[in-house]
């Protein structure tokens, strides 16, 4: 027998539960018979119209925290970023120090005082002049966890502030002493990425806040909005545990959107018919089976080449079930070009047959000699 649980299922298991593939037992309340905490967004548009924000903080939120602090109750922040800021920008020709071997903007570590690549772990010192005008005028873009940590201690002086993400874990003990330190409430404030979204049970936090949710509805990908009505329950989960009624405050450019006007209302099931509704229109899981091959090879034009290739020879016998090939979202990671294709499976009744297809074609694929350097990686149901 196989228990799963979860205050925020996944769309493919509501699915089996109707199916009659899973059973299902609800719990309609909170442990020891505690409230939901009191969800409100706050308008970044307007505040910046108004000029009631500072750094990354509305002047509602700050508000909000000095109320709680008065109260000798606890804070938790959350922004999926870690590090400073995600991009380090010229002011007088636009360039931004990319990493040598994958495609995107280095993040800049203020503590170290070092550019990272969040893929590889390449990184540079921070550079006195641009590397391609030559000039100073340098400057940072966007926040992360680090730069928040920062505004929060100018905010509150006195105030302990720790902040939780992969860079402040990685030694030993590192997370059970950060974990300890706030359950014993000597850190009043903490700051996080998505680390701090599951499992963890503070008594006497009473407001979170969420610095941008807008990065995560708007991501380029089909479980976008149901992965941010998890994330974002589940860290609203995180305030007022005991008897008194927490508070959450959702900092975005866009508070009429219909998933945060679904995690407001706790109403999972307008998200899971909203997006069934979708996955069927656009032919995704649950209706669909996916199988995404992944080709990687030093050489673009390789890659490229090979893709297209394999695209054709499973269209001989798939036709119209195969999507690309493309590019990913990073095209190139640690020196490797990436490709993507996408075979759709109606239903169950036509996988052994798929299957046979693709192994088949894959193994044609590897006879080629021009192609065996390329490493090939086949997901079922990618998540």
């Amino acid at each position: 027998k196989v228990l799963l649980g979860s205050a925020t299922p996944s769309v493919e298991s509501s699915f089996n539960r109707i199916a009659d593939k899973y059973g299902w037992v609800q719990l309609h309340e909170r442990y020891g018979s505690a409230e939901l905490p009191e969800i409100v967004t706050v308008d970044l548009k307007l505040a910046h119209k108004k000029k009631q924000i500072k750094g990354g903080f509305t002047q509602t939120l700050i508000n909000e925290m000095e109320q709680t602090l008065a109260m000798g109750k606890q804070i938790i922040l959350f922004l999926n970023q870690r590090g400073f800021a995600p991009v380090m920008e010229c002011l007088d020709c636009g360039h931004m120090p990319h990493c040598h071997q994958c495609d995107v903007t280095m993040t800049y570590h203020q503590y170290t005082d070092h550019l990272k690549c969040h893929y590889c772990s390449y990184q540079i010192a921070v550079p006195e002049n641009c590397h391609a005008c030559g000039l100073t005028n340098l400057s940072t873009k966007g926040m992360g966890t680090q730069q928040i940590q920062q505004q929060v201690a100018d905010f509150f002086p006195e105030v302990e502030v720790a902040r939780m993400d992969w860079d402040t874990t990685r030694g030993k003990w590192a997370f059970d002493k950060l974990i300890h330190s706030f359950a014993s409430q000597e850190v009043k404030i903490l700051v996080g990425t998505q680390m701090i979204v599951k499992g963890l049970d503070f008594q006497n936090v009473h407001l979170v806040g969420v610095l941008n949710a807008d990065p995560l509805l708007n991501f380029p990908e089909f479980r976008a909005h149901e992965r941010s009505f998890q994330m974002l329950s589940q860290v609203a989960g995180r305030s007022g545990r005991s008897k008194e009624q927490g508070s959450v405050l959702i900092q975005t450019f866009t508070p009429e959107h219909p998933v945060l006007l679904q995690v407001i209302n706790n109403d999972y099931i307008t998200l899971f018919a909203t997006q069934l509704k979708e996955r069927r229109t656009y032919q995704y899981p649950p209706f669909y089976r996916l199988i995404r091959i992944t080709l990687k090879a030093k050489d673009y034009h390789q890659v490229d080449q090979a893709s297209q290739w394999l695209v054709n020879a499973l269209n001989m016998s798939l036709q119209g079930s195969v999507l690309g090939p493309v590019d990913p979202p990073i095209a190139r990671v640690r020196n490797l070009y990436n490709k993507q294709l996408l075979v759709k499976l109606v239903d169950d009744s036509s996988r052994n047959k798929v299957k046979a297809i693709v192994v088949s074609s894959l193994k044609s694929f590897e006879a080629i000699g021009a192609y065996r350097s390329i490493r090939v990686a086949v997901d079922v149901d990618p998540q």
